[in-house]
C-alpha cells in the first residue's frame, strides 16, 4: 500500500512533484500493460502469498485467459480455482461442499477478463514507476464496492512480477510471482469445479 507525504513547503512539494513527474514518465504505458495481458493466453508460476493476517502461503497458479486461474497450496489440501465464471475453494480440512462466489466479485477477474483494457475511464486509480517496476492500481468501473487490484510489471520485456488485491473491508493479500512460463498447454480440468467436486466426492 503506497504511503502519500505532505509536505508544507513549497521547495520540498516542487521537488516532490517533479520527481513524480519523472517516476510517471517511466512507467511502463497501460496500453503496452493491456498488449501484454491480452497475449497471455496459459501461464505458469511458484507463488508465495502473504495473506492478510501475515501468515505465508506457497504454491503453483495455473493462469488460462479468460476467466480461468487454478492456486494449488504446498503442503495443504488447499486448492482455488476459477472456471465457469465462478470462484470455488475447496479446503481438505472442511466439510462440505466447497466455498463458491461469482468471479466478478473478486478484482483479479480484471487482469482475466478476454480483453484486458486498462485504459478504460474509472479503470486505473494509480500508475507508477518505482525506479525498477511498474505499479499499476486498479479496480472495476463497474463495481468499485469489490477491491481493488495492484500489479506490478518489471521491463524489457514486460512481465507481471506479483499483485495485491485489496478487498471492499481494506484487507490485502499478496501473491508473488515467480518464474512466469507462458504457453505451455494446461489440462482443461485443472479449472473445472464440477468435475473436482466429483473427483472429492469419489466419481
Amino acid at each position: 500500500m503506497s504511503i502519500t507525504r505532505r509536505n508544507l513547503l513549497g521547495a520540498t512539494a516542487a521537488f516532490t512533484l517533479a520527481g513524480a513527474s519523472a517516476a510517471f514518465a517511466n512507467a511502463i504505458p497501460l496500453a503496452d500493460l493491456s498488449a501484454y495481458l491480452n497475449a497471455m493466453q496459459t501461464a505458469e508460476s511458484p507463488f508465495t502469498q502473504i495473506n492478510s493476517d501475515g501468515t505465508v502461503s506457497t504454491g503453483t497458479v495455473y493462469i488460462h485467459r479468460p476467466g480461468r486461474v487454478r492456486f494449488d497450496y504446498d503442503g495443504d489440501d488447499l486448492l482455488v480455482m476459477a472456471g465457469g465464471s465462478q470462484v470455488a475453494i475447496f479446503d481438505g480440512r472442511a466439510s462440505g461442499p466447497p466455498e463458491q462466489y461469482p468471479l466478478s466479485e473478486t478484482p483479479l477477474r480484471i487482469i482475466l477478463e478476454r480483453n484486458v483494457n486498462l485504459g478504460q475511464s474509472g479503470m486505473v486509480t494509480d500508475h507508477t514507476f518505482d525506479g525498477t517496476a511498474t505499479r499499476v492500481v486498479a479496480r472495476d468501473p463497474q463495481r468499485p464496492n469489490v477491491g481493488s487490484i495492484a500489479l506490478v510489471f518489471t521491463p524489457n520485456p514486460i512481465e507481471l512480477r506479483q499483485w495485491v488485491i485489496t478487498d471492499e473491508g481494506g484487507a490485502q493479500t499478496t501473491v508473488i510471482l515467480g518464474a512466469l512460463r507462458q504457453g505451455g498447454r494446461i489440462p482443461a480440468g485443472y479449472f473445472s469445479i464440477p468435475q473436482e467436486i466429483n473427483a472429492r466426492n469419489g466419481g
